[in-house]
C-alpha cells in the first residue's frame, strides 16, 4: 500500500467514523425517547462499527510509521529510518495528532464494549448511554479532522524523518500513555451512564452494580499509568524523585482522586442503596477532570515537560467541548437531582458513614490539587502577574494533612458494621488498632529522630494493622471471602506500602552534586562514587559520551554505574541517561551532565526504599483487577438484573 493510499484511506475512515458517531448519537437517543426498539438496537451496531473504523485508521497510521513512509507529515516529523521498531511504534502516539487519535480510539472501544458486555441492561438505558458516548466521540473526531489530522501529507517527501523526541525514546513510553489513556477515557462510560440515568430519572443499585466494574477497570488502568509515569520520569528525566507536582502530573492525579471517591461511592450505592445523587455528580466530575487534563496538555495553558505544544486554536476547540459536555451534564443534573432519593439513610458511626467521610476527604484533596495547579493561571489572567507554578511546599502543607486524615479513616472504617455500630464493640476494636500504631510512632521517633518519619511510618503501620484486623475478623470464613474483599486488602496494603516508602525516602534519602575530574570521588553518606572513565561512541541514531562510575559502600565495592550523555543529530538535542542500581532496600543513582573547565558535573543520589513506591502503586492497581473478578458484578441476563 502506497503512502498516498495510507493517508487517504485513513482519512476516509476518520470521516466515516465521524458520520457513524453522529448517527450513533441521534438515532438511539431518539429511539429511547420514542421507545423504538429498532432505533435503540441501531446504536449498538453503530458503536461497534465506529470502533472498527478507528481501529483501521490507527492501524494505517502505525503502518506509515513502521514502514518509514515520510509522505505522511506526522511520520516525517516524528520517525526516522534508523529508529528501533519499538520506537517507530511508540512514535505513533508520542505526538499530539497520534495521541489524540489513540484517545478517540479508546473512547470508541469503550463505547463498543457496552453492547458487547451489556446485554442484560435495560434497552433504553443502554441506548441512551451509547448515544451519549457517540456524542463524545463525535466531538473528538471533529477535533481530529479539523485541527489535528494525523494523515496530512507532505510534498515533496523528505528522504529522512526528524525522529522521535529523544526524551521519549524509552520503553516506558510504550506503556505509560496507553495505560493512562485507558484510565482517562475509561471514565467516559461512567459519565455516559450517569447522563443516561439522569435522563431516565433513575439511579439505583442495579445501575451501580453494572457500572462499578467499568469504574474499577478505568481506575486500575489509570493507577498503572500514573505509577509507570512516575518511574519513567525518575530514571529518564533525571528528576531524582518519585513525584514533582508538575502541572500535568497534577491534572492526571485529579481524576484519579475523584475516581477513587467514585469507586467508594458506587460501592455504597450498590450495597446500601444510598448516595445516588452524590455518585452521579462524582461520575460527571471525574470525566470532566479527565477532559480538563486533555485540554491542559494540548493547549499549552500550563508549561510542563509533558505538554505537546502551545496551540490556541486546539485549546479553544477543547475548551468549547469541555464547556458543552460538562455544562450540559451539570444542567441535566440540576434538573434531575431532586428526583434521586436515597432508599436508605446511613448512620454516621458505620462503615457507610466512614465511606462518606472518605469521599469528602478525597474531594477536598482533589480541590486542593486543582487550586494549587490553576491558581497561578487565574492570577495571571486577572491581574496580569506571572507567579509561576506552586511548588512542593504548597502541596506538602495542604495535601499531606488531608491524606493523613484519609488514612486514619481508612484504617478503622472497614472494621465497622454497615449498620450503626455501638460503642461497647468499638472499645474492643480501637485499642487493637491504635496501640501497635502508637508503638511504631514511638520507635520511629526515638530511632529515626524525625517527627515526619514517626508520623509517616505510624500512619503506614496503622493502615496495615487495620487491614490485618479486618482479615482476622473474617478468619473463620476466610475461604468464602469475595474478590472485592481481597481487592480491599491489596489496595489498602498497597497504600500503606507507598506511605512507608515515601516517608523513608524523604527522611533518609540524600543527594549531592559536584564537579569532578576522572579519578575523583563524591562521598554521600556511606557511599563513594568515583568517576573512573569517560568514552565516546556512536549508535544508529545518536552519538554518546559514556561515563563509568565506580561505587563502594563502607569500603566494599559495588557494581559500577554507567551514565550517558546522548546527542541526537536529527533533533540536534542532548539528553542525559542516569546510571541506576535498583534494589529492594537501597537505590543509588548517578548522572553526568556537561563538562566544564573544572571537570564533569556529576549528580549522585541515595534513595532508600524508593522501589516500594512503585511496588505499592502496582499493588493498588492489582487490587482493582482482583475486585473485577467478584462474581456479584456480573449480570448474566435480564432476569438476574431485575431480581438482584
Amino acid at each position: 500500500m502506497t503512502g498516498a493510499m495510507i493517508a487517504e484511506l485513513g482519512h476516509i475512515l476518520l470521516i466515516s467514523a465521524l458520520i457513524i458517531a453522529v448517527f450513533q448519537t441521534v438515532l438511539p437517543l431518539w429511539g429511547a425517547h420514542q421507545k423504538d426498539k429498532a432505533l435503540m438496537a441501531f446504536g449498538s451496531r453503530a458503536a461497534i462499527l465506529q470502533a472498527l473504523a478507528l481501529i483501521g485508521a490507527f492501524a494505517l497510521l502505525t503502518t506509515a510509521f513502521v514502514t518509514s513512509d515520510f509522505s505522511v507529515l506526522l511520520a516525517a516529523d516524528h520517525s526516522h529510518t534508523a529508529k528501533p521498531l519499538l520506537y517507530k511504534i511508540t512514535g505513533v502516539w508520542a505526538n499530539h495528532e497520534g495521541s489524540i487519535l489513540l484517545w478517540v480510539l479508546i473512547l470508541a472501544i469503550y463505547g463498543a464494549m457496552v453492547p458487547i458486555f451489556g446485554k442484560a441492561l435495560p434497552d433504553s438505558l443502554k441506548a441512551r448511554a451509547i448515544g451519549i458516548q457517540g456524542l463524545l466521540c463525535a466531538g473528538f473526531l471533529g477535533f481530529v479532522l479539523f485541527t489535528s489530522n494525523p494523515f496530512e501529507r507532505i510534498s515533496p517527501m523528505p528522504q529522512e524523518g526528524l525522529g522521535l523526541n529523544p526524551l521519549l525514546q524509552d520503553p516506558g513510553l510504550a506503556f505509560h500513555p496507553p495505560f493512562l489513556y485507558l484510565g482517562y477515557v475509561g471514565f467516559s462510560l461512567s459519565f455516559s451512564f450517569a447522563c443516561a440515568a439522569l435522563i431516565e430519572g433513575k439511579v439505583d443499585a442495579i445501575w451501580a452494580r453494572w457500572l462499578r466494574p467499568w469504574v474499577l477497570l478505568a481506575w486500575s488502568f489509570m493507577t498503572i499509568g500514573i505509577t509507570l509515569g512516575s518511574l519513567w520520569a525518575y530514571y529518564e528525566l533525571g528528576w531524582g524523585g518519585w513525584w514533582m507536582w508538575d502541572p500535568v502530573e497534577n491534572v492526571s492525579f485529579m481524576p484519579w482522586l475523584a475516581g477513587t471517591a467514585l469507586l467508594h461511592s458506587i460501592s455504597v450505592l450498590g450495597t446500601r442503596h444510598t448516595l445516588p445523587s452524590w455518585t452521579v455528580l462524582l461520575a460527571i466530575t471525574t470525566f470532566s477532570l479527565s477532559l480538563i487534563g486533555t485540554f491542559v496538555v494540548r493547549s499549552g495553558l500550563l508549561m510542563s515537560v509533558h505538554t505537546f505544544a502551545e496551540d490556541p486554536k486546539r485549546g479553544l476547540y477543547l475548551l468549547v467541548l469541555l464547556a458543552i459536555y460538562t455544562g450540559a451534564a451539570l444542567w441535566l443534573y440540576g434538573l434531575r437531582a431532586k428526583e434521586l432519593r436515597s432508599q436508605n439513610q446511613f448512620e454516621p458511626v458505620s462503615r457507610s458513614g466512614a465511606l462518606v467521610i472518605n469521599n469528602l476527604l478525597l474531594v477536598v484533596a482533589t480541590a486542593t490539587v486543582f487550586l494549587g495547579t490553576f491558581y497561578p493561571v487565574f492570577v495571571e489572567a486577572v491581574f496580569n502577574y506571572r507567579m509561576g507554578s506552586n511548588g512542593e511546599g504548597y502541596f506538602n502543607m495542604t495535601f499531606i494533612p488531608i491524606m493523613s486524615l484519609l488514612i486514619l479513616v481508612m484504617g478503622f472504617g472497614p472494621l465497622l458494621k454497615w449498620e450503626r455500630d455501638k460503642w461497647p464493640r468499638l472499645k474492643t476494636i480501637l485499642p487493637r488498632l491504635l496501640l501497635p500504631a502508637m508503638a511504631i510512632v514511638l520507635l520511629a521517633a526515638i530511632f529515626g529522630k524525625s517527627f515526619f518519619a514517626a508520623l509517616g511510618l505510624g500512619l503506614a503501620g496503622y493502615l496495615a494493622i487495620g487491614v490485618l484486623l479486618a482479615i482476622r475478623n473474617r478468619r473463620q470464613q476466610i475461604k468464602q471471602q469475595t474478590a472485592a474483599f481481597w481487592g480491599f486488602v491489596f489496595g489498602h496494603l498497597g497504600l500503606a506500602v507507598v506511605t512507608m516508602a515515601i516517608t523513608v525516602m524523604v527522611v533518609w534519602g540524600a543527594d549531592k552534586a559536584d564537579r569532578v575530574q576522572i579519578g575523583e570521588t563524591i562521598e554521600l553518606g556511606a557511599y563513594e562514587f568515583t568517576l573512573t572513565d569517560v568514552t565516546e561512541s556512536q549508535r544508529d541514531n545518536y552519538a554518546f559520551i559514556r561515563a563509568r562510575i565506580d561505587v563502594s559502600k563502607n569500603g566494599h565495592a559495588l557494581d559500577p554505574l554507567f551514565s550517558e550523555r546522548r546527542y541526537y543529530p536529527a533533533r540536534q538535542m542532548w539528553t542525559s541517561e542516569a546510571g541506576l542500581d535498583f534494589k529492594i532496600k537501597d537505590t543509588i543513582f548517578a548522572a553526568i551532565n556537561d563538562k566544564t573547565e573544572n571537570g564533569w558535573v556529576m549528580r549522585v543520589y541515595h534513595h532508600p526504599m524508593i522501589v516500594w513506591i512503585w511496588i505499592g502503586g502496582l499493588m493498588i492497581a492489582l487490587a482493582g483487577f482482583i475486585s473485577l473478578a467478584d462474581r456479584r458484578l456480573r449480570l448474566r441476563d435480564e432476569t438476574e438484573a431485575v431480581m438482584s
